[in-house]
């Protein structure tokens, strides 16, 4: 994959199990959102491909993409409307007590239901009146009222609060039960549970395993998590 003319990834490939989490963790630059978008098919792969099922992801309409997975990026986006509205933007013909289940799935229903007017509460420009947790868990539970099978966060813990980053981690555990997830990360402390992390480095996957695996080796992952707390350069 290329960006102009520099080459992004480099001879990438992985097989993927359904329903498992797959974290990708490097660092910046080293090609991490670039298979995320690949995977949502912002792009289209230059060479190789990409297969979901058997089918390759070329064969599939926008649309179909589009109800079969839901992202969570960093920076969320709302709309000038109520929060009902900015959560059913993921599902628009979602019942009531589908958007409630997503917020409580989400731990928003909470902090929703103390507003003046709840769900009704009308957001400022990009949800301004609002925190900066309290708009990515807004933007996890119109994630979760799409019930998609396929689920994609990039980054979307890095610019939150430790407290925060404990809620909505643990609303992104509810949310991956029986999904196929992808999670991009820079805090390694959060997919430690991932069932398989793809270690990148300068658009090559360098290690591929489970977080006790990989810190064993010793390799660039573990140089990469325990500098996170040990201060040491990488």
């Amino acid at each position: 994959m290329r960006y102009d003319t520099r080459k992004v990834l480099k001879d990438v490939s992985f097989t993927i199990p359904e329903k498992t989490s797959t974290a990708i963790v490097g660092p910046s630059g080293s090609g991490k959102t670039t298979i995320c978008s690949l995977l949502a098919r912002f792009y289209d792969p230059q060479s190789g491909s990409i297969s979901v099922g058997g089918h390759n992801l070329r064969e599939f309409t926008c649309d179909s993409l589009l109800s079969n997975i839901s992202m969570v990026f960093q920076n969320v986006y709302l709309f000038n409307d109520t929060i009902r509205a900015n959560i059913l933007f993921g599902k628009p013909d979602a019942t009531e007590d589908e958007m409630i289940a997503a917020a409580k799935k989400a731990r928003c229903h909470d902090f929703i239901m103390a507003l003046p007017n709840g769900y009704d509460t009308m957001l400022t420009s990009d949800g301004a009146n609002l925190s900066q947790g309290q708009r990515q868990l807004l933007a996890i539970a119109r994630a979760a009222v799409a019930d998609p099978p396929v689920l994609i966060l990039d980054e979307a813990t890095s610019s939150i609060d430790t407290r925060t980053e404990v809620r909505i981690q643990a609303a992104f555990a509810r949310m991956m039960q029986g999904r196929t997830s992808f999670i991009v990360a820079h805090r390694l402390s959060t997919i430690r549970e991932a069932d398989v992390i793809l270690v990148m480095k300068e658009g090559h996957i360098v290690e591929q395993g489970d977080h006790d695996t990989l810190l064993a080796q010793g390799g660039f992952y573990a140089k990469l998590y325990n500098s996170q707390f040990e201060g040491v350069e990488t």
